[in-house]
């Protein structure tokens, strides 16, 4: 093929699929920006009623409850990404009682709810530790002695209050709170999951905030080769029209060779960049996550990620077995358990339960040495002893299946939670509340509630991992991830292609 004719070719392959995805990288890059920085949006929300029917609450679904915890009788509080809801008559009508907690459901995303045995009540959210103040009937924050402010679960132990953040365990002390020290299992080999280490670098979160802004400004790049795309495609025919009509067209051929300028300029310098973004946000959703869910590397060097801390962002959930005095621990792969306080380094135990790399959302204990432990793998009764793992939902033993299709259950768990008689209620992220002891079910979700908006942070993710198209695409929305992946990569090779072939020509 000679140069004409291959120019032609990669012009013709360049400009149309970057036209159809327009788009959606714009998409891409502009809730990439917004999750990069979740905080700083926490307090923006989005009315459900202009999204589709996938995304509005019914039945108590999309994790609106994760728990409830009784406060004295038929009193007790329901909680999950709703925020926190007060019910005196067991379950049947609920007040708000989210005073003092920030405005924008994000704030409002509650881990965990604890009652303490002297009657002290505490929030573990997103943000932080909250106590509620039943002077000022407000909840107020409390300060931890780490970084992290996301709480992922609260237990009481022997009369004292343990916090549990994604990377720490802290103990309540007289005068606050501590670290405890939790030493590496005996098969600890210094190294982290291949998809946190994809995660941290496509966010660039693990080079730190200097790594979030620099992603923050790739993200700007592509939405910068967008629009100056488009005035490429746009501004040729218009000057043409207008020379047609002898008019004045010199500023906008100016500002149409100012555009490709830098069109070139930002796709040739940063390419690198460019296609390491696409690359490792293409292996974050399935299918391409399921070759990488399993695998470990080495830390990378100089990064956030070569943390000293051997349980970083590895902690999930946190359980007591007081007939055992057993502390089991929940990370996002395993279950460890600890016959001494954490004196020693906490044990895995030999059989696990099936847990789901989104976490673990009911970890609750059954009976003396047998727990439920329910994730977006399902919900299972589990007794470690005797190497035992039971469907919850089927009552039959579990069976190990691998399967190419999404790491996600016929039955993703997202909360669970018995009344003041004893009734099992089951959360489906799909369906919603379930009663698994009887057919009286559960109560109708009031329509404040169910009104309850979702926050631009979870609106981007939806947005950034493709699953908002499967209103476009159907059950194919899976595969919109990487073919799109696969066509910006096109896009960027044949442009930086063009480019290097009509700088040698001018330097000839």
């Amino acid at each position: 093929m000679d140069r004409a004719k291959t120019m032609k070719f990669l012009n013709k392959y360049h400009k149309w699929p970057s036209l159809a995805l327009t788009f959606f990288i714009l998409l891409f890059a502009i809730s990439g920006i917004v999750m990069n920085h979740r905080g700083v949006f926490s307090s923006v929300d989005i009315d459900r009623k202009y999204l589709g029917s996938e995304y509005q609450y019914s039945n108590w679904n999309k994790a609106a409850v994760k728990s409830a915890v009784t406060i004295q009788g038929d009193t007790a509080l329901i909680y999950g990404n709703i925020g926190i809801w007060k019910t005196t008559d067991n379950l049947k009508t609920f007040q708000d009682f989210n005073s003092g907690l920030m405005s924008g459901i994000d704030n409002r995303k509650i881990e965990k709810l604890i009652k303490s045995s002297s009657g002290e009540v505490y929030a573990g959210t997103l943000f932080g530790l909250f106590y509620y103040n039943p002077q000022s009937e407000n909840w107020e924050n409390i300060d931890l002695p780490v970084l992290e402010a996301r709480v992922v679960d609260l237990m009481e132990i022997k009369n004292q209050l343990f916090v549990l953040t994604r990377s720490h365990l802290l103990k309540k002390t007289e005068i606050g709170f501590e670290i405890v020290n939790l030493q590496p299992d005996q098969n600890y080999d210094n190294k982290i999951s291949l998809f946190k280490t994809l995660w941290e670098v496509h966010s660039g979160e693990a080079f730190g905030i200097i790594g979030q802004l620099f992603v923050d400004f790739i993200g700007l790049v592509f939405i910068f080769l967008c629009v100056s795309g488009l005035v490429y495609f746009i501004y040729p025919k218009w000057i043409k029209k207008l020379k047609q009509k002898s008019k004045d067209a010199k500023r906008k051929i100016k500002f149409l060779k100012f555009n490709l300028k830098w069109h070139n300029h930002f796709g040739n310098w940063l390419m690198i960049f460019l296609v390491l973004t696409t690359l490792t946000g293409m292996f974050l959703r399935p299918p391409l996550l399921i070759a990488i869910v399993s695998n470990r590397v080495a830390k990378i060097p100089f990064t956030h990620l070569n943390n000293p801390n051997p349980w970083y962002d590895e902690l999930r959930r946190i359980m007591y077995d007081e007939e055992l005095d057993r502390i089991l621990l929940a990370t996002n792969e395993s279950v460890y358990y600890s016959d001494d306080d954490f004196i020693s380094a906490p044990k895995a135990f030999i059989v696990q339960p099936p847990i789901s790399v989104m976490g673990v959302n009911v970890f609750e204990k059954a009976n003396s040495g047998s727990y439920l432990v329910g994730s977006f793998s399902g919900l299972f009764y589990w007794i470690p002893e005797k190497g035992m793992v039971f469907n919850y939902i089927t009552k039959k033993p579990y069976v190990p299946i691998k399967t190419l299709g999404a790491p996600i259950s016929s039955h993703p768990i997202a909360g669970y939670l018995k009344d003041a008689k004893g009734k099992e209620i089951l959360f489906d992220y799909n369906f919603g509340a379930g009663n698994l002891s009887d057919n009286s079910g559960f109560a109708p979700m009031p329509i404040n509630i169910q009104q309850s908006p979702i926050s631009l942070w979870n609106l981007c993710l939806e947005i950034h991992t493709g699953r908002i198209y499967q209103y476009i695409f159907g059950k194919f929305y899976i595969l919109f991830i990487p073919l799109a992946g696969i066509s910006i990569l096109w896009i960027l090779l044949t442009g930086y292609i063009m480019y290097q072939k009509q700088r040698r020509r001018g330097k000839k």
